[in-house]
């Protein structure tokens, strides 16, 4: 057989490729972890120094910046004062070497690092070990402050079981966001647009929405027409949740939620939950994703015992740290007035 005509099967061109990228991740993974390695080192290193200093309060902050003007010659600016005392801040945070996760990097343990709250710099940890976040969807998700979100419709210990892989998710409120920041789709708010557009750039940014969506989500379908006696309609959004275990239909909203928007969904979720759902499957769920709502609306239009039916607001920007914990504070406020009214 002549050279020329040899054909290698795709498989195994497939499968080679496969072994590269592999071996490539895991040596990136490696490199990465040796970095954090030396970081929590010095940083152990720098503190012990101070130690033997301690008598002299002014010591710590001479010995970083004497330590930094002799390192930085022959290191480069990875060794600055400012990257001496995050070294510092992160033995102090994590005092433990076997207890850090070779999945993160040097990056995603200085976002970390600035948590105080032990429990939520947990969660952050056990999210993005779980998800394989990148650097940057980490710092997005902290500043969005996915874990306070979340708080407001779990409890702190059920959210951080959940994380951790400890139980699965019971109800669609211990995954789905209320709201939802939508700010990498690019919309803006002075600008019009259209229910088709909004639709349009979430299956662009598909991967960035699951994220934003919560854990579990898989892609089925979108503007998926059904059709009932002669009348045809067209669900907009439909995905799966492997850990719900149910269909998980969303219908876009660019004006404010009305009870008919809710009626047309319950349409939707009773037609899933009848002909396409299995019978070991869960109800299905529907989220009404609206540019604004009215909670008492919502509340009145749908059933007491309501659990497949959600209704969340999107937000096109992410608001600012200040805007979000006045938001927060207002909530727990309402929720704690509501604990004493049910005392």
């Amino acid at each position: 057989m002549k050279e020329n005509e040899i054909t290698l099967r795709p498989q195994f061109i497939g499968q080679i490729k496969e072994i590269i990228t592999l071996a490539r991740e895991n040596a990136v993974r490696a490199v990465d972890h040796h970095r954090v390695l030396m970081y929590w080192n010095i940083g152990k290193s720098i503190l012990e120094e101070e130690q033997q200093g301690k008598e002299r309060a002014e010591y710590g902050a001479y010995l970083i910046k004497t330590l930094s003007q002799v390192l930085e010659p022959d290191y480069g600016t990875n060794f600055s004062v400012r990257q001496l005392e995050l070294s510092r801040q992160f033995y102090r945070v994590f005092p433990i070497a076997n207890a850090l996760r070779s999945q993160l990097n040097w990056t995603q343990y200085r976002y970390l690092i600035r948590i105080d709250d032990e429990s939520k710099r947990e969660y952050y940890i056990a999210e993005a070990t779980k998800n394989n976040w990148t650097a940057r969807q980490l710092e997005r998700q902290i500043n969005s402050q996915l874990y306070e979100r979340l708080l407001l419709s779990s409890d702190k210990e059920r959210v951080l079981s959940v994380a951790r892989g400890e139980q699965q998710p019971e109800k669609a409120t211990d995954i789905i966001k209320d709201p939802m920041f939508l700010e990498f789709l690019g919309l803006k708010r002075e600008s019009a647009y259209y229910e088709k557009d909004l639709e349009q750039a979430i299956i662009t940014q598909l991967q960035e929405f699951l994220l934003e969506l919560g854990n579990g989500f898989t892609f089925v379908a979108r503007q998926q027409r059904i059709h009932l006696k002669g009348d045809d309609f067209f669900i907009d959004l439909v995905f799966y949740n492997r850990l719900l275990r149910c269909f998980v239909i969303i219908e876009l909203k660019t004006h404010k939620l009305t009870h008919q928007d809710l009626g047309q969904l319950q349409m939707y979720v009773n037609y899933y939950d009848r002909y396409e759902k299995l019978p070991e499957e869960n109800p299905t769920i529907g989220i009404l994703l609206a540019a604004d709502k009215n909670d008492a609306v919502v509340k009145i239009s749908l059933p007491e015992d309501n659990q497949t039916i959600l209704a969340s607001q999107y937000k096109l920007y992410l608001p600012s740290e200040e805007v979000l914990r006045e938001h927060l504070v207002r909530e727990m406020k309402a929720i704690e007035g509501r604990g004493y009214e049910n005392d």
